[in-house]
């Protein structure tokens, strides 16, 4: 279990050091921004939308590992999908990390890695924070999102 821990630990650190999709969006028709102020994690997510499809998605702005790592690998993971499915793709996510997983993590791919966040309980807003600015640009809201 203790190598699996590291696999994820280091998953985690690469994409913080290099996350995926870290730009501004210059053809972006929906974007939301998202605030954590418990850490100071500050990220604005682009999107493309193309009907309901999300054709391309990118985010900018400053975080810890686990928050920047988690829009890395949220951008990767919903881009060409639905609204519908990168929602179910967000409630299965939120489970996870919340302990409240039914089924296997696993299902969730490379996601899959933030299982342990669970244990601690201050990062979960860590590692939602974009998904609800995703969330809340999905949905063409105008206020910037809070965690609190």
């Amino acid at each position: 279990m203790s190598d699996l821990r590291e696999l994820y630990q280091d998953v985690i650190l690469e994409h913080s050091k290099a996350p995926r999709n870290f730009r501004e969006l210059q053809n972006a028709n929906h974007k939301a921004e998202g605030y954590n102020p418990l850490c100071g994690d500050h990220f604005t997510i682009y999107l493309d939308l193309e009907g309901d499809k999300i054709h391309d998605v990118t985010f900018q702005g400053s975080g810890c590992a686990i928050s920047k790592a988690s829009a890395s690998m949220m951008t990767q993971s919903v881009k060409g999908k639905s609204k519908e499915e990168a929602e179910k793709i967000f409630e299965q996510f939120h489970q996870l990390v919340t302990g409240q997983a039914n089924g296997d993590p696993e299902s969730l791919g490379k996601l899959a890695v933030f299982a342990g966040v669970s244990e601690f309980p201050v990062r979960v807003k860590c590692a939602t924070l974009a998904w609800h600015t995703l969330q809340a640009a999905l949905e063409g809201k105008q206020e910037k999102i809070s965690t609190e």
